[in-house]
């Protein structure tokens, strides 16, 4: 559905009705208006959620959107990516939010549809709402003479802005993995590992293929973006950069972190099974006398001997005894 649509021009917002007739009448003046102008004065913004096909075919018709875009946008499942066209630029992000109950990143998208006097983005999920950036842009009248640079940069801002507060909550996780994995007591660690390096991994795809485009958005090498734009875009592209470091760096400390786990693992387990041994060994001593006096000779001297019960049970007390102190001293128990 549309959610939002509007005509900024000369740094005032005008609305306009959600059907396809007024839009198709505001764009026809917004080209009017700027027929004479090396660049426009105005641009449209349409802002949907979630559209179906017959809307979609509307917009494509309306602003001459390209069809393979068109069918991307409502795809939930695009990789971020910057495409351009011969009448227009592509632009697809990942949004990113963060579930604490489930330690989980859920993530949404955001097309974008840019062309020399409108931006058409299509949101797919939840995630960030962009009628706060509808908003705080409207204040910005600055930015108006922009133009759908403008738009672009400040969807891009709040949705990099988002990552950031992502990757700070799955720092606050790997900081705790890192304290369990080397508390005193034991742990069972690997299911949360595992489950933070999978929302790690989402978070990658969703951040690294961001590095190259806003880097060229910085240095205004894609068609249709204001030359005054890229300062905007290269604080962008710092953001985007610092959270990629990060977020690589979160994933090389749960590396290290399991591969401690297992490494823990494999000593407790070495620990055991030296206790285990020691204690046959104990055991084993005891065993022997029992099994050598046990076999019930005639000619076993101590069978009839009045002390004979007291010496084997000194056979078998007395040597566990010194093997315990030994074990003991040793460490292995």
């Amino acid at each position: 559905m549309i959610v939002d649509s509007a005509w900024y021009r000369d740094g005032v917002r005008h609305p306009l009705d959600f059907t396809p007739q007024a839009l198709r009448r505001v764009r026809e003046e917004a080209r009017a208006a700027c027929a004479d102008d090396e660049e426009p004065t105005g641009f449209v913004w349409v802002g949907l959620h979630e559209p179906d096909h017959a809307e979609m075919a509307d917009l494509e018709e309306i602003f001459g959107l390209h069809p393979l875009a068109v069918e991307d946008s409502l795809s939930r499942h695009q990789r971020p990516k910057v495409e351009p066209y011969d009448d227009m630029l592509f632009m697809v992000v990942k949004t990113l939010w963060y579930v604490d109950a489930r330690d989980e990143v859920e993530t949404g998208q955001v097309s974008m549809f840019i062309g020399p006097d409108f931006v058409v983005t299509v949101r797919q999920g939840e995630g960030v709402e962009l009628a706060g950036v509808r908003h705080d842009l409207e204040r910005k009248t600055h930015l108006h003479g922009h133009g759908p640079s403008a738009v672009v940069y400040s969807v891009c801002d709040r949705i990099v802005d988002g990552y950031e507060e992502v990757a700070a909550e799955l720092e606050t996780d790997v900081d705790e993995v890192e304290e369990s994995v080397f508390s005193p007591g034991r742990t069972q660690d690997s299911r949360r590992i595992y489950v933070l390096k999978r929302e790690i991994a989402e978070f990658r795809r969703a951040v690294l293929p961001l590095r190259t485009p806003m880097q060229r958005f910085a240095a205004t090498s894609y068609p249709y973006l204001h030359e005054d734009s890229g300062t905007f875009f290269r604080d962008i592209a710092d953001h985007v950069v610092r959270v990629a470091e990060a977020v690589e760096t979160l994933d090389q400390l749960l590396s290290t972190a399991f591969e401690a786990h297992l490494a823990l693992i494999t000593v407790e387990q070495n620990e055991d099974m030296r206790r285990i041994s020691a204690w046959v060994a104990i055991a084993a001593v005891g065993t022997l006398v029992a099994g050598i006096y046990g076999m019930n000779f005639v000619d076993m001297p101590e069978l009839g001997w009045r002390f004979g019960y007291a010496w084997a049970l000194s056979l078998m007390v007395v040597p566990g005894i010194v093997l315990y102190r030994i074990f003991k001293k040793s460490g292995w128990l």
